[in-house]
C-alpha cells in the first residue's frame, strides 16, 4: 500500500500552523530573541515540519537550517515522553542536524545562559589538529 505523503504533508503544515498560534511563553520569549536574525546573523524557522511523522518526523520548535541545529524547549511534560524525544532526536541525527534540548524554565528564568547555548551551538566546531608532529610545549 502506498503512503500518501502529500497528505501527511498537509498534515504537517496545519499542525504547524496551529502550534505557532500556540506558542507557549517560553517559545514566544526565545522567538523573540532568535528571530530576524539576531544571533550571529542566522536565521531560524519555529515550528518547522520535518520529514514525515511516520518516520519520525515531526514539527521542531525551531530550526536554523543553514548550520543544521534544531532547538527543542522542553516543559514538564517532556520527562513523561523521553522515549519518543530520543527516537525524534535519533531521526534529526540520522538527517544530519544537532539537537539542542533547553528546559522552559531555563528560557524564561537564565535567559542569557539559553541564548549563550545555542549561539556556542551556531559556532563552528574546532578545527582539527594539523597532520604532522604534535606542538612543543610553548607552542600553540
Amino acid at each position: 500500500m502506498k503512503m500518501n505523503t502529500d497528505g501527511t504533508k498537509k498534515l504537517q503544515r496545519k499542525r504547524a500552523k496551529q502550534l505557532r498560534k500556540d506558542m507557549t511563553d517560553a517559545e514566544r520569549f526565545l522567538w523573540a530573541r532568535i528571530r530576524r536574525r539576531q544571533i550571529q546573523g542566522f536565521k531560524f524557522r519555529r515550528q518547522q515540519p520535518m520529514g514525515t511523522r511516520r518516520r519520525y518526523g515531526a514539527v521542531v520548535d525551531f530550526v536554523c537550517l543553514e548550520k543544521k541545529l534544531v532547538v527543542e524547549l522542553d516543559g514538564g511534560q517532556h520527562t513523561e515522553s523521553q522515549a519518543y524525544d530520543a527516537q525524534r532526536t535519533n531521526w534529526l541525527q540520522v538527517q544530519g542536524f544537532r539537537v539542542l534540548r533547553l528546559w522552559n524554565h531555563q528560557v524564561l528564568t537564565e535567559t542569557e545562559a539559553a541564548i549563550q547555548a545555542i549561539a556556542n551551538a551556531l559556532a563552528p566546531p574546532p578545527a582539527p589538529p594539523a597532520a604532522g608532529r604534535p606542538p612543543r610545549r610553548g607552542e600553540v
